[in-house]
């Protein structure tokens, strides 16, 4: 974003600032991300520590939704002829950037906003998004902000009670972001209570119940992967997938080990089937098999998936002219799955020889290497690689509970989907994923054990 010297909007010192008028999701796949993120047009004062929105009038481009929005923030009090003026040679860098055939009508009648927030709203309902929605959304975060500020625990049992349709999959999910929001930003005090309140949401609602319950089987599932430590075999596996008490036990342990669900696991499956001469039997081991594929297949989907989208957003940062830039202003989009596409990228660019993309990958890497620096996680894998055997592994993990993080286990659980699907493994590489497997079933179990107070 240009940067520009303007005067501190409380002080009035001139500071310098990032501002940015023209959002055009055409040019800039990641424009859109910007703007909804809030990172454009702030304001930071050293002299009097300022810290807010600027009063800026944004104009918001979509070419494949046909969008040409602007808004002129009310404080700024712009005459319409100013408005025009302001607008017009930045619809004209629009337009003239586009090829004939997408010069369509809607850019001879741009849609003008009064509040900052319609203009969201119009944005995030081209995409499906209502202000239902959002107000749903916004109902959670009210609702999470009611059981914080709660006296006691029996007035926060009750607004549970009294609002239970809230508490579902998407609550919790904004409720983890916002502990992590919390832990990330220093706010100690406020992380601190999110964990007696989670666990009260777990033992309160209906959801709470079932993923007590999930937690419940991927602890025993892991306990039994653990327990058989270098005598998992195949066979092992299919064992305990064929003594599981419920689907749900057999979709953590799939879950889990992933990598042993192979096309040759499938055939001693088979063969079992096959051998087996009890009706009830057969159709019982049919009925897994089937099962089991269907985990098998959803999960490689969802890591397709996801691979996919980091690589099209990989792609769509190198086709910029300025890729450290863009890349800087992106910096959130940065999970496991894209990093993970992003070595991918690199060994492939390095092993074709193609100079050209592996020097714009490079550029990304250098703003990732600048942002984050080494992350610590990294270090304490090193630490759990050195570790001789299971007894040992345990010991540095509880002396280490500080280090067990949501990034850790992110880290260990994109490490470990690395290694599903990749069949010339060097025997080192077997090994190296073997172990990784043994330190996130042990992070996982020890994590699980500490969330259900035990």
């Amino acid at each position: 974003m240009p940067q520009q010297k303007i005067a501190c909007p409380q002080c009035h010192q001139p500071i310098i600032a990032n501002v940015e008028q023209l959002f055009d999701v055409t040019a800039n796949p990641q424009a859109k991300q910007i703007l909804l993120s809030g990172a454009a047009n702030v304001a930071r004062c050293q002299a009097c520590g300022y810290e807010g929105p600027l009063a800026t009038p944004i104009i918001y481009h979509d070419n494949e939704k046909e969008l040409l929005l602007t808004f002129f923030p009310p404080e700024l009090a712009m005459p319409v002829n100013e408005q025009e003026r302001l607008v017009g040679p930045l619809i004209k860098r629009i337009t003239d950037s586009l090829p004939m055939e997408k010069r369509k009508g809607y850019l001879l009648k741009p849609q003008t906003f009064f509040t900052y927030q319609s203009m969201i709203e119009r944005i995030l309902g081209a995409d499906g998004i209502t202000p239902e929605m959002l107000k749903a959304q916004q109902d959670r975060v009210n609702m999470i902000e009611k059981l914080l500020s709660a006296t006691n625990e029996d007035v926060r049992k009750e607004l549970i009670k009294q609002n239970a349709a809230l508490f579902d999959d998407q609550f919790f999910a904004l409720f983890g972001q916002l502990t992590q929001a919390a832990t990330a930003s220093g706010q100690a005090e406020i992380a601190q209570q999110m964990g007696p309140l989670e666990e009260l949401l777990l033992e309160e609602t209906e959801y709470g119940q079932k993923v007590k319950a999930s937690l419940k089987e991927m602890e025993a599932a892991a306990q039994s992967l653990q327990d058989l430590g270098e005598a998992l075999t195949r066979d092992a596996l299919l064992d305990l997938l064929v003594d599981a008490p419920n689907e749900s036990r057999e979709q953590a342990l799939v879950s889990m080990a992933r990598g042993g669900l192979d096309y040759q696991f499938f055939e001693i499956l088979t063969a079992r089937i096959e051998a087996e001469n009890n009706p009830e039997d057969k159709a019982a081991l049919e009925s897994l098999r089937e099962r089991l594929l269907a985990y098998v297949n959803e999960i490689d989907q969802q890591i397709a998936a996801r691979m996919e989208q980091a690589t099209a957003f990989l792609n769509e940062l190198m086709a910029q002219n300025d890729i450290g830039g863009t890349t800087r202003a992106s910096i959130r989009a940065f999970d496991q799955t894209v990093v993970q596409a992003l070595e991918v990228m690199l060994r492939e660019a390095t092993e074709a020889g193609d100079q050209e993309k592996l020097a714009k990958l490079q550029q990304i890497v250098a703003v990732l290497q600048e942002a984050s620096g080494p992350l610590p996680e990294y270090e304490f894998i090193e630490e759990l690689l050195a570790t001789e055997n299971a007894e040992a592994l345990d010991k540095v993990i509880a002396a280490n509970e500080d280090k067990l993080t949501d990034e850790l286990l992110q880290t260990l659980g994109g490490i470990v989907a690395q290694s599903q699907g990749q069949e010339e493994l060097s025997d080192e590489d077997k090994g190296m994923f073997a172990k990784m497997e043994e330190i996130y079933g042990a992070v996982l179990k020890y994590q699980m054990k500490k969330n259900m107070g035990s």
